[in-house]
């Protein structure tokens, strides 16, 4: 491992401590020197790193950069063996992780990124990602399941991301079916699920789940284009937030993964559903229904009734839902 992430380790497992330059060599089996040079690299790279004369160096309390050794601290109770890859920057975590499958990475392999270039959203939209104050992380998973079965592990990514949520922030957290995570009316969090079929069984060879996450209202406000649907979870940075948000996300969805025919999962997932018993507007490949939205199926599929009183289950796909507006 490189001094430099041999380093941040140190920092991360001592945040808010002073470790002198000596010690720091001695323990990273290198000289004085060349703590000093990562100390500076990682000073470049945003990490705010104090130095006091005769005290040494100390990761600030208040940082919130995203690194390998900041989640890891966090994942004790993981049930799965996660296999972390860390980016200041990448296209897209999505597709940086299914490049990495095809080549044969295992289950609990993790793409973060504090910023994407090419952030992907559904039904082939962008996805606004700039840099510091979001979340963006993709995770892989080859599931013995169905193609059918898939919309159960972006119920699983949802209800992970809501938990994570309301534990860290006391806000209460909403699930737009199928895949956004709302506080307070607005987004913050956008799942999308990509997976390749196995031609051997017709089940999934592996599903790649990208979750992106508004920490911070970024500075000078989100784009217009955005401003009236974006939102997000935190009104300020918080001490080391980015990284226990990350775990909070890997642990929860990785324990809905064990059964994700669960009742709790699904308890969960209802208990969060936005517009239940509420006018909504479905817009497919067919065209645009107005109806009312009843509930989720146990296979995660919506319920909705028309106007004239006929249920009809909408499945994962090509679909997206609005609130419909109250009209006098």
């Amino acid at each position: 491992m490189k001094t430099k992430l041999k380093l941040i380790t140190l920092f991360e497992n001592n945040r808010g401590r002073f470790l002198s330059g000596e010690e720091l060599a001695e323990q990273l089996g290198c000289s004085r020197s060349a703590v000093w040079k990562a100390v500076t690299a990682l000073r470049r790279d945003g990490y705010d790193i104090r130095a006091v004369t005769n005290r040494g160096y100390c990761l600030s309390t208040g940082s919130d950069m995203i690194s390998a050794a900041g989640i890891e601290k966090y994942l004790g109770d993981c049930p799965a063996e996660i296999r972390l890859s860390v980016h200041k920057t990448v296209s897209s975590t999505n597709t940086v992780l299914r490049e990495m499958a095809e080549k044969g990475a295992p289950e609990g392999t993790v793409v973060i990124s504090g910023t994407q270039t090419g952030g992907k959203g559904r039904l082939g939209r962008s996805f606004y990602s700039p840099a510091d104050t979001g979340l963006y992380l993709s995770i892989l998973l080859r599931p013995r399941m169905p193609a059918h079965d898939s919309v159960r592990i972006t119920a699983a990514a949802a209800v992970a991301v809501a938990e994570t949520v309301e534990q860290l922030s006391g806000r209460k957290a909403g699930i737009k079916w199928v895949n956004d995570v709302m506080v307070e009316g607005l987004k913050v969090c956008g799942i999308l699920t990509e997976a390749t079929l196995s031609l051997e069984n017709g089940g999934l060879d592996y599903a790649v789940v990208g979750i992106g996450i508004n920490a911070y209202e970024p500075a000078g406000g989100f784009p217009e284009e955005i401003r009236s649907i974006a939102g997000a979870v935190f009104a300020t940075p918080l001490d080391d937030t980015r990284n226990r948000l990350a775990a909070g996300v890997i642990t929860r969805f990785f324990r809905c993964c064990e059964d994700l025919a669960s009742k709790e999962m699904l308890a969960s997932y209802r208990s969060r559903l936005m517009w239940k018993n509420e006018r909504i507007s479905v817009t497919g490949g067919t065209g645009s229904l107005c109806c009312r939205l009843i509930d989720v199926e146990n296979d995660y599929a919506l319920i909705v009734r028309e106007d004239d009183g006929t249920e009809r289950r909408i499945i994962s796909g090509e679909i997206s839902i609005r609130k419909e507006e109250h009209r006098q």
